[in-house]
């Protein structure tokens, strides 16, 4: 089981092998994505959850530093305090395990405090507005919460699998960055053979084709086709 989220999409993906067990909308930094501290921004690469808080707790419980105070959000107990950014419910504490771009010195994420976390329900998902933090509903905190492990691996990346087209037979994908280039593309064959896979070498080692051949599977499936593809990579 691992965790893909897709900044540019706004999604966090929980995965068992090449299986999709669920997509949430997500919130990631509002000023992007960045691994300095004090940058609040959001970091890329691999990571994992090194610590699950806020088991038992109720919807709407309050963190502060990581600790539950006691109250339950309310918008009037959002209104006495305008300019608290709001932890709710669950805390997965992510964990870098890249060193020099997500683990240690300025660059690490556990030092940040980067969390996975609840968030009011009057917050908008789908577009950046966090601080740092991936936000999410409470209600799908909890179920997330509750599926994965602690140490679970999460990969968090600067780009999305568009969806795929269709042409002769044959189902045509690929991956964009941010600004919407494409980093990769791939073919799924009417009987469900890979036909290709590439990936602009500036991307490779950073989980494009793990995510492709994802998408790959995920269309196959749908479509009815015999999934033929190759294994998943790390």
């Amino acid at each position: 089981m691992d965790i893909f989220v897709s900044l540019p999409a706004q999604t966090l993906e929980l995965y068992d092998g090449a299986n999709l067990l669920a997509r949430y909308r997500i919130s990631s930094a509002r000023l992007g994505a960045g691994e300095q501290s004090e940058s609040y921004m959001t970091p890329r690469g691999r990571h994992i959850v090194r610590a699950k808080i806020g088991s038992g707790c109720p919807e709407n419980t309050v963190f502060v530093r990581r600790r539950p105070t006691g109250e339950l959000w309310t918008a009037e107990l959002a209104a006495q305090f305008p300019e608290r950014d709001w932890i709710l419910t669950r805390i997965l504490w992510l964990s870098g395990r890249e060193p020099g771009c997500n683990r240690l010195g300025q660059v690490d994420t556990m030092r940040r405090y980067i969390y996975v976390h609840g968030t009011p329900d009057s917050v908008k998902l789908g577009e950046p507005g966090s601080r740092g933090c991936l936000r999410m509903r409470n209600s799908d905190i909890v179920e997330l919460f509750d599926r994965v492990p602690a140490y679970v691996a999460v990969n968090i990346g600067d780009f999305s699998v568009a969806r795929p087209r269709q042409s002769a037979g044959q189902f045509e994908l690929q991956a964009v960055d941010r600004l919407g280039q494409q980093i990769a593309c791939g073919t799924v064959h009417g009987d469900g053979r890979l036909a290709e896979l590439e990936v602009v070498e500036s991307w490779r080692g950073q989980g494009v084709a793990r995510q492709m051949l994802r998408s790959m599977a995920e269309v196959a499936a749908a479509s009815g086709l015999p999934v033929k593809l190759q294994p998943i990579p790390a």
